[in-house]
Parts: C-alpha cells; structure tokens; sequence
C-alpha cells in the first residue's frame, strides 16, 4: 500500500513503529504510577505486607522507563514530565500514606504533619533533579537523597515489620523513618550514582553472576536484604566521609634546597 502522502509503501507502518517507540517509555510510567496507587488503597485497607511490595515494584519500573527512553532515543519533555509527576505519587505520596497507616496515625496531628512534609521534601527533591538535570550537573552523584531511595527506606522497614505500631514510644521510631529520609532529600549531601559506576571486571559475565545472586539472596530473605540494601544506601555518604578522614594521608616528600 503506498502512503498517499510520499507514495513510499510501507511509510504509514514507519511512522506508527515510531510512535509506538515513544509511548513505550510512559507505559512503564504509567506502570509506576499504578503500583503508587496501588500502595495508597492496600494501605488504607491495612494491608501493610501487601502495600508495601508495590513501591519496590515502582522503583523498579522507574528506573527502566528512562534507560528503555534512553536505548529506544525516545525521550521527550511529555515523558519527563510525566515521570515527575508519577515520581511524586509513588515515592511521595504513597510512602507518606503506608507510614500513617503503619504508626503515624497514633500520633495524631503531629503523625499527618510528619507525612506532609515527606510529600513535600520528594516534591522539591524532584523540582531540583529537573534542574540540575537541565544543567548538566555532574552525573556521578545526587546532591539529597534520590526520592525512590528515601521511599524504599519506608517502604523496607515497613516490609520487614508490617505490623501496625501501638503507643507514642513506637510511633516515634515511625517518625524517625518518616522525617530522617526527608531531611535528607532536601539535603545536599552527595549520594552515588549507580549509573556510572565501573565495577573495573572488564569485559566479563561477572556483573551478570553478581545481579544473579542478588536475586538469590533476595528471594531468600527478602525482608532483611531489602532491608540492608535501604539503610546501607542510607548511611553510603556517611560512611564514605568516615573512611576518607580514616584513610592515610600521603605528604609529598619536600623538596630539596
């Protein structure tokens, strides 16, 4: 069939793989923005073991809508926007809401105060990676706590303990995971960047066998390697500052007369 427009047969076909090329990405937004969702009515209905999987699943369908844009060359301003706004229900919006349900409510006021300014910091956490973003920053690091990081620290902690808190002494460690990763999105503290890391394992199946055991280990004890993986990444700029004022500084030998 020729295309009536050019007369070049198969040029309609051509431009609708392309358009399907574009909408690929935002499935995988819209995606994360279900399993946000998602999170927000189990959470409500007190189903805490089961909310709180879908904020994993949603970092995970983050972090493979921007390389599939970036492998496919489909990336648009639509897409980031919409990755923004989804970001925003999923690593804001629903933590807030799961951390309530899970003890913040026994703090009343002070519990619902807790959860807004979660909401907030992942809001203006993401408003500064748009622009750091459209300033080249340096790619090796985030200046705070990305928003899906700080929401998986919620969202581990819940996993590992879904049972809902009681009295004030446990509703403040349900304030301590809540506003502890919040101050540390709006923070400009440097967290690294898995993007450009080289491993230095060459061209080797290597980071092939270490995803698999990854895996392994986390499909045998989710809740602690889950767990250990949230907070580790947590405390990463810590202790990266701790063991470089540890380390042995060597002086230049001076120079002679």
């Amino acid at each position: 069939m020729l295309d009536p427009v050019d007369g070049r047969p198969g040029h309609l076909d051509g431009r609708r793989h392309r358009r399907g090329l574009f909408l690929l990405p935002s499935l995988f937004t819209v995606g994360n923005m279900f399993c946000g969702y998602a999170c927000i009515v189990y959470a409500m209905r007190g189903d805490l073991a089961v909310a709180a999987p879908f904020i994993g699943i949603a970092f995970v369908l983050d972090a493979l809508d921007g390389r599939i844009a970036r492998l496919t060359n489909t990336t648009s301003p639509f897409g980031l926007e919409l990755d923004s706004l989804a970001d925003v229900i999923s690593f804001g919006l629903a933590p807030a809401v799961l951390a309530f349900a899970w003890g913040l409510s026994e703090l009343a006021r002070v519990g619902w105060a807790s959860g807004f300014i979660f909401v907030t910091a992942a809001a203006m956490r993401l408003a500064r990676f748009n622009i750091q973003s459209a300033a080249h920053a340096d790619k090796r690091y985030f200046v705070g706590m990305p928003t899906p990081a700080a929401a998986a620290v919620v969202a581990a902690t819940i996993f590992a303990w879904p049972f809902p808190l009681a009295g004030y002494p446990q509703a403040g460690a349900a304030l301590a995971v809540v506003l502890v990763p919040a101050a540390l999105m709006v923070s400009t503290i440097r967290f690294r960047s898995f993007k450009t890391i080289n491993f230095g394992w060459g061209p080797s199946y290597m980071p092939l066998l270490a995803f698999a055991a990854l895996i392994v280990v986390i499909s045998l004890e989710p809740r602690i390697t889950l767990v250990l993986l949230a907070y580790g990444y947590l405390f990463s700029p810590f202790i990266g500052l701790l063991a470089a004022r540890l380390r042995p500084r060597h002086h230049p030998p001076p120079e002679a007369e």
